[in-house]
């Protein structure tokens, strides 16, 4: 798709290319009115202004901030690390800011952008301020990238993971190894990736002539109190169940719990896998299988990209992706196939 131009802007506004460029860069000798008109018409088109001039008008402070929406998800430190570890490198400083607050933390954060603070933005699945953020990235061109986040905002660059591929790889291999009653404990739906690994389970699941009941897929806010009593209420309603397929590792450990507080076997009598490869999946009873996302690599290429379009380098067409991996534990073996499973990793 070719990039809309200041001059489509403009013809559309009724104005000239000069006034457009005031009208967007907020200059006080532009009148509200066509202020109002320039703003319409550069949303209408979906108008991003170039980085490179934004850039060139306000000068760069070499700093990238990193906006996320709480650091809870034991996930989200190695993302930061690769974010952290790549911004050293190429020299820029690191700004982080969470959304514990809400929005008095949005607010202060965007004070930061707004004072020219900061030169780019590396966001994390943010639950608020979307609009905010829409506003800094298509009508002042604030160059913002997205990690993991490519369905909801497509017009955002993004790097991103194969989340339904993942989801499919794990639910394949519960079906392979032999589990037919399966129940599932996902998050909130608003977020992207509970979404596309819902939809990885059900292809993979359906593939192989397995149905997933209604009944036996739960929905939590992915913590552990949740999750534990998510465990507990799929064996109410499936005694015999032959395996659960948790939306994360947090949630995969709180089954794992739940299990072992209530007498249950794993893997002999229910398998458990989770998905992020945590570092305390491998240290797990018994270590647990997952499917591992290069969240440091992420970190790292997001920062790579915001760079690049600080710099000025045109908006990409398409996510980055960075692929997950099956990691097969002892969780998930089944009787007779313990050792060959677990050669896997």
């Amino acid at each position: 798709m070719a990039r809309v131009t200041i001059a489509q802007v403009a013809a559309a506004a009724g104005v000239s290319k000069a006034t457009a460029s005031r009208a967007l860069n907020d200059h006080p000798d532009v009148g509200a009115g066509a202020v109002e008109r320039v703003r319409a018409a550069a949303r209408s088109l979906g108008f991003v202004p170039s980085a490179s001039a934004v850039r060139l008008a306000r000068g760069s402070q070499r700093t990238v901030g990193l906006l996320v929406s709480s650091l809870a998800w034991p996930w989200m430190l190695q993302v930061l690390g690769g974010v952290a570890a790549e911004a050293e490198a190429r020299d820029f400083t690191l700004v982080l800011h969470t959304l514990s607050r809400g929005e008095r933390s949005l607010t202060s954060f965007l004070h930061q952008v707004e004072g020219n603070a900061i030169d780019g933005i590396v966001a994390i699945e943010p639950p608020g301020g979307l609009t905010e953020l829409t506003e800094l990235h298509q009508r002042r061109g604030f160059p913002i990238v997205m990690i993991d986040d490519r369905v909801r905002r497509p017009r955002f660059p993004s790097v991103a993971t194969t989340n339904e591929r993942g989801g499919y790889d794990v639910a394949r291999h519960l079906a392979e190894t032999g589990a037919r009653r399966i129940g599932v404990i996902t998050g909130p739906p608003q977020y992207t990736f509970c979404a596309e690994r819902d939809r990885g389970w059900r292809r993979a699941l359906t593939e192989h002539g397995i149905e997933l009941r209604d009944d036996l897929v739960l929905r939590t806010d992915m913590s552990d109190r949740q999750s534990y009593d998510a465990a507990g209420e799929l064996l109410a309603r499936e005694p015999r169940l032959d395996a659960v397929l948790a939306v994360g590792d947090v949630v995969a450990l709180a089954v794992l719990r739940r299990l072992r507080e209530t007498g249950v076997r794993v893997p002999d009598d229910i398998a458990v896998v989770g998905f992020d490869d945590i570092p305390a999946a491998a240290l797990a009873v018994p270590p647990l299988t997952t499917v591992r996302q290069p969240m440091y690599a992420m970190g790292q290429a997001a920062v790579r990209l915001l760079i690049d379009l600080i710099g000025g380098a045109a908006l990409p067409d398409e996510p980055l992706i960075t692929p997950t991996q099956l990691i097969v534990r002892e969780s998930s073996a089944r009787r007779g196939t313990r050792e060959s499973v677990l050669a896997v990793e």
